[in-house]
């Protein structure tokens, strides 16, 4: 692949204005898919998800997935949307072998939400109104897996294989109108708005918006436009990034591109490119279509949706405080520091140790654990945090920190004991037998011992030279297997040195 050549950032806005517009496309968690009644599962073995209907194969007729528009009109009102009174389905015709149907059953003229808007606030307290042009329903995709090449997509492959597991499941486009003025900022815009909309989903509970899984992806358009100029320059589409990082960086990269190829003379090709995350770059994929390309026309298999009134008003009472206000509330409640409390957002933490301290922990307890040692393992194995344990059950750990039955050393090997499926915390103390020593009269004779053992660390200790005591707390954890607590045994220590001949 020939390099391509990137411009100054800073430099490509002395020159040119970027213009964003983002397509965010949120996969619903409904029990089964838009149209039919196959499992609506990640993960399954291939194609094992599939019927006539969601394959598109003679005689499979389609129904619509009432809780899919239920979740879909609640999306609708959390993002500031107009309801439609009436809304229908359209065929959106395009042949790609991971769409079995040759169409794609969508929403075009009509769509069920439209006219809304979300403001997002950036890290400087610069605040943004995205305007949002409509919020539709449409069926996903299945996917492709490349083989044989070296980068793992089409180009270069020596084959593919299709999974049409995941054709078929319940999807809401949010669609923004463009977004002019971001400047420097324009791909922490991009970054901060694809988090605001995951964290609404979330409150709303219709997505697991687990990006890694691809229930929450953007696809970002960025256009430059010549400095004074009122013409709108030609657009590029990086399709299903699904990391808020990868995000950022896509746009900033598609600024520095477009940059430099305007100002060499070139000209910008409205295209889809695809996101490389190992380089960090975008490569052309395929001519952008129009929407007259694709020929819509109405679903003859499914009736319009008329929602009345009152179920939309029901619906409304229905949605949860919005996630900026709760932010907000969460962190004053708790007392954290913008930096600690940023760190929580950032890891995605906020739910779990919400729950935690609804569970009875601390705050900053709760902060500590979810973001240090549980973080720590669910790096190493490359998960969530919250995949690996209940916030109760770290609620539980903490309360025996805090009673003093473990120390933190301890509570981290019962931590990874209820990882691995071996109960409860205080279960997993119990058969490992890692509670803390608590019995002064088997503390005092392991520090007689050790202190017997090292009469020149004695003669240091009542010499003053107190942190001497050191090498015999040490010879005391190594004694009672760290089943002690360090602070006890340092002041036995220093009340037997004072005493013993």
């Amino acid at each position: 692949m020939a390099k391509v050549s990137l411009m100054d950032y800073d430099k490509a806005l002395e020159l040119y204005e970027p213009v964003l517009g983002f397509e965010v496309h949120v996969e619903l968690n409904t029990k089964t898919k838009m149209f039919c009644g196959c499992a609506n599962e990640f993960g399954q073995g291939a194609n094992t998800n599939t019927c006539p209907t969601c394959l598109g194969l003679p005689g499979g007729l389609p129904q619509v997935n009432q809780q899919a528009i239920e979740s879909s009109i609640r999306l609708g009102l959390a993002l500031g949307c107009e309801i439609a009174e009436y809304s229908r389905f359209a065929r959106k015709n395009y042949f790609y072998p991971d769409t079995a149907k040759n169409f794609q059953t969508s929403q075009y003229d009509e769509p069920i939400a439209f006219d809304g808007e979300l403001t997002i606030e950036l890290a400087s307290g610069r605040q943004v109104t995205v305007q949002i042009e409509r919020a539709h329903m449409e069926d996903d995709a299945g996917k492709l897996t490349h083989k044989g090449g070296a980068t793992g997509r089409i180009q270069g492959a020596e084959y593919s294989l299709v999974d049409y597991n995941r054709g078929g499941v319940p999807l809401v486009e949010i669609v923004t109108r463009m977004i002019e003025g971001g400047e420097a900022d324009s791909p922490e815009i991009a970054k901060t708005y694809v988090a605001a909309v995951r964290e609404i989903v979330k409150a709303l509970g219709v997505s697991n918006a687990r990006m890694e899984e691809g229930n929450v992806r953007c696809d970002a358009n960025v256009s430059l436009r010549p400095r004074g100029s009122n013409v709108l320059g030609t657009r590029t589409e990086t399709k299903n990034v699904n990391s808020l990082r990868s995000v950022e960086r896509a746009v900033r990269y598609e600024i520095q591109r477009q940059a430099a190829l305007l100002s060499a003379g070139g000209t910008i090709t409205q295209e889809t490119r695809h996101w490389h995350e190992d380089t960090g770059t975008t490569s052309a994929g395929r001519p952008k279509s129009d929407a007259d390309d694709y020929r819509y026309f109405p679903e003859p298999d499914l009736v319009p949706m008329a929602p009345s009134r009152e179920w939309v008003e029901e619906l409304r009472a229905t949605l949860p405080e919005p996630p900026a206000a709760r932010r907000k509330r969460l962190q004053a409640d708790w007392g954290f520091a913008n930096l600690e409390f940023q760190d929580v957002v950032n890891s995605d933490l906020l739910d779990a140790i919400e729950a935690t301290v609804a569970g009875g922990a601390s705050p900053q307890s709760a902060r500590k654990w979810w973001t240090g040692e549980i973080a720590r393992l669910a790096n190493a194995q490359g998960v969530a945090s919250d995949s690996l344990i209940q916030p109760l059950q770290v609620a539980a750990l903490i309360e025996l920190v805090e009673a003093g039955t473990l120390t933190d050393r301890l509570a981290r090997q019962v931590l990874e004991g209820v990882i691995a499926g071996e109960g409860t915390p205080t279960e997993v103390v119990e058969k490992r037998g890692l509670a803390v020593v608590s019995d002064d009269g088997m503390l005092v004779a392991a520090i007689d011992e050790a202190l017997a053992a090292q009469p020149d660390v004695l003669a240091k200790i009542r010499d003053g030279r107190v942190q001497a005591a050191g090498a015999v707390i040490g010879a005391v954890m190594k004694a009672m297997r760290g089943q002690a607590d360090a602070a006890r045994v340092r002041e036995l220590v220093l009340e037997r040195a004072g005493t013993v001949d």
